[in-house]
């Protein structure tokens, strides 16, 4: 199947974690097209589940266009801005209603009615915040912030989480009446390893947008190269390939991609026909269970306090300091790794302000 999401304005678009294109050659994407195609005509609540970089909002604006709505299509990241602003962002604010609120401003909502709106990260919202979701889900209507006037919604939600969120249930981060209102029509976006198809069809496509900006004219994809595409693991998804060829563009000569200018990162190659993959590290948990028992008998001050330091710590650092990041590898939320950040004076103000 030949069809080509991309969005609007892509060739203007900074550069971003998120994927700029989906393509659904392989079988796996194109049962995912069929159902998501499917799913669009319809009302429901859809939730798309799937890792950074594969294209999440390209799906839910695919299921915008399918849906026939008039509104507009409206993208909110919920792990882009700080718990105080986010309420009335989401809801809206009449004049006065917080310091600075000179004057009454429509929220992202009200601002999609008629239409779609797009909460990408939903795990990151605070639960509080869940609760006030819910209850718009439920009643169909928005209060700003320091009004009692309900506002008649018509919208269609559509969220996507990166994380596992019965998981995030499980552990209390996450209320489950809004994981089962949410979870209507899940859809699952699979990683860019899993859809092999998509790899060489996306790759052509990059060359020829960024060869068509660098007026490199007609440049192809070596025998080498495209193995090693195929070969890698894409532990950044289509936003990595992105890159990838990117690169592979302004350092490849003769008109052609070889291996060689490919800036694939590490050895992550996936295991070849007969092979078996690496298996898991033996003995971590052990091991950490007997450094706790150690620890604990020889009765060091403050222990909890020091080991989840040291764990934010270790992860944040590892993580270079990307936020994202370090909450997925920690399994917890943006907004839950920020504060702990705080907490331990890993950031200040002026950097959650930015």
């Amino acid at each position: 199947m030949n069809k080509l999401l991309t969005f609007p304005d892509s060739a203007g678009m900074a550069l971003s974690i998120r994927a700029k294109a989906l393509l659904f050659h392989d079988p796996l994407s194109a049962r995912l097209l069929d159902q998501v195609e499917r799913i669009g005509r319809t009302d429901a609540t859809v939730l798309v589940i799937g890792q950074t970089g594969t294209g999440k909002e390209l799906i839910a604006r695919h299921l915008h266009a399918q849906s026939g709505r008039s509104g507009a299509f409206v993208a909110v990241n919920c792990g882009a801005f700080s718990e105080s602003l986010i309420d009335s962002e989401l809801f809206g604010h009449e004049a006065g209603a917080f310091t600075g609120a000179a004057q009454a401003r429509p929220g992202w909502f009200e601002a999609a009615n008629g239409g779609t709106l797009f909460l990408d990260e939903i795990g990151d919202l605070s639960l509080g915040l869940q609760v006030k979701l819910l209850r718009v889900l439920q009643e169909r209507q928005v209060v700003r912030l320091g009004s009692r006037k309900p506002i008649a919604l018509d919208v269609r939600l559509v969220a996507a989480t990166n994380v596992d969120l019965r998981k995030a249930v499980a552990a209390g981060r996450f209320r489950a009446d809004l994981f089962y209102r949410l979870n209507v029509a899940p859809l699952e976006l699979p990683p860019l390893h899993q859809r092999p198809g998509d790899i060489l069809p996306l790759a052509r496509h990059f060359i020829r947008i960024y060869g068509d900006k660098m007026q490199l004219g007609e440049v192809e994809l070596a025998a080498d190269a495209r193995a090693a595409l195929l070969a890698y693991e894409w532990p950044g998804n289509i936003r990595e390939l992105e890159n990838v060829i990117h690169y592979a563009l302004i350092v490849c000569t003769a008109g052609q991609i070889r291996a060689a200018d490919l800036n694939l990162v590490g050895v992550l190659q996936r295991a070849g026909p007969g092979q078996q993959p690496p298996p898991p590290q033996q003995g971590m948990q052990e091991r950490l269970q007997s450094l706790f028992e150690e620890m604990v008998e020889a009765g060091e001050p403050q222990l909890y306090e020091r080991i989840e330091h040291a764990l934010v710590r270790t992860a944040y650092q590892s993580c270079l300091q990307n936020q994202v990041q370090a909450a997925r590898a920690l399994g917890i939320s943006r907004n839950i790794l920020r504060t702990q950040l705080k907490r331990f004076g890993m950031i200040g103000p002026e950097a959650d302000a930015a």
